[in-house]
């Protein structure tokens, strides 16, 4: 997969129509959950996002790697894109090309959004530009601003989701600059801004930047950590959500060679997190194998081995209306196998979920969704198709 993982980790082929079914825990006083995917859209050229504007207007837009971000309007593509930015792109192979979108909170106001991407010379970058005033289908190209640009070492590990949270700043997740075994020891060095979790006010500009650092950033002030640094140990953030209605943070982070894992930071955390890398691999020692110092460190509220996948997708606790029986639940998936996973009981507590099998899709799952009712949404990345989770017809 572009992202976590290369190409040619595993070819699966996509179901047009899934019907899943499965229970709560036995402590849950519910049905069973029942959902279909139901196939929006397709004909996307490696699709990565889909997310929405926050302007009322309806409107999915869908975020193809190789550099084009698509509308779905009133169920159909829109033939002109929204962007195209493949002209600016180092690559679009393997984990590098246009990887996030995000819109400013006022977007309706101001038409400002975001994009993360592999900017020519091999840099992970984040612009900013306008929607066009005349076209509300249109972004002004000529508005793109560089506001951050960070050197990386490797094609690999690019992270390059963007996410406005619910205090307006802008999260912005890094790898941990590729290779393999953080070959270049980013993660233990807060001095860098890779393998981490950045916060950036871009509706001010520090001397010097393209954005500011929001004052209560964790390591603002300290000598030789870099500020914009949220939280640390990250070795491949690929997707990551926030809460619609508690407000926390939930991280997918992509694993080296046994474990993958889910994180979860509270909305009352004020940052600083140590995720792991490369200490750890999920729960595991991974450096030294064993006998690692944990001191500190926090560890996942889930996580799986390589029987079970290999790439894992991080996504949403859904807060739709259509699936009442997923009311509270966290679900993620896994790039390789397409399997779907939900996290029941108390998402408030660190501890006490339980990992349930949803759905075994087929599909390449590259990216969660949601639109502005907090319905959810998948893509499946190879064979270029958005589906929607719905409720099942009635047996």
């Amino acid at each position: 997969m572009s992202a976590p993982r290369p190409p040619h980790a595993v070819a699966l082929t996509a179901l047009a129509l899934l019907t899943a079914c499965t229970e709560k825990p036995a402590a849950a006083k519910s049905a069973p959950v029942r959902f279909t995917l139901e196939k929006v859209a397709d004909g996307f050229d490696q699709p990565l996002y889909v997310t929405h504007a926050g302007d009322g207007s309806g409107r999915l837009f869908v975020v193809e790697q190789t550099g084009k971000i698509r509308i779905v309007q009133n169920g159909q593509v829109l033939p002109r894109p929204f962007l195209d930015v493949s002209d600016l792109l180092h690559s679009a192979r393997g984990e590098m090309g246009l990887l996030g979108l995000a819109f400013h909170p006022q977007y309706k106001e101001n038409g400002r959004f975001f994009i993360g991407y592999t900017q020519k010379g091999l840099y992970d970058a984040v612009a900013e530009l306008q929607v066009d005033g005349k076209d509300k289908n249109r972004a002004d190209k000529a508005s793109l601003r560089v506001l951050l640009s960070i050197k990386d070492p490797a094609g690999n590990h690019n992270g390059g989701m963007l996410l406005f949270g619910p205090d307006g700043y802008l999260y912005v997740g890094t790898g941990d600059g590729g290779a393999a075994n953080d070959k270049f020891k980013n993660s233990r060095d807060k001095s860098k801004l890779l393998a981490k979790m950045l916060r950036l006010d871009v509706d001010k500009q520090d001397a010097g930047k393209g954005y500011a650092v929001p004052k209560t950033n964790p390591f603002v002030g300290q000598k030789g950590v870099a500020p914009e640094i949220w939280a640390t140990g990250l070795r491949n953030p690929w997707r990551y959500s926030f809460d619609r209605k508690t407000g926390d943070l939930w991280i997918g982070d992509v694993g080296q060679n046994k474990y993958e894992e889910i994180h979860r930071q509270p909305a009352k955390s004020n940052g600083g997190e140590d995720y792991g890398w490369n200490v750890m691999e999920a729960s595991h020692c991974f450096v030294p194998p064993r006998g690692c110092a944990q001191k500190g460190l926090e560890m996942p509220v889930a996580e799986y081995d390589h029987d079970k996948g290999c790439s894992v997708t991080g996504g949403y606790v859904y807060r739709g209306k259509s699936l009442p029986g997923l009311d509270g639940v966290y679900l993620f998936g896994d790039y390789c196998t397409g399997t779907v996973w939900g996290l029941f009981g108390d998402l408030r507590e660190k501890t006490g979920y339980q990992m349930h099998l949803l759905a075994e899709t087929k599909m390449n799952i590259s990216s969660f969704g949601e639109d502005e009712a907090g319905e959810l949404y998948l893509t499946d990345h190879q064979k270029g198709r958005v589906y929607r989770f719905a409720p099942a017809p009635k047996p």
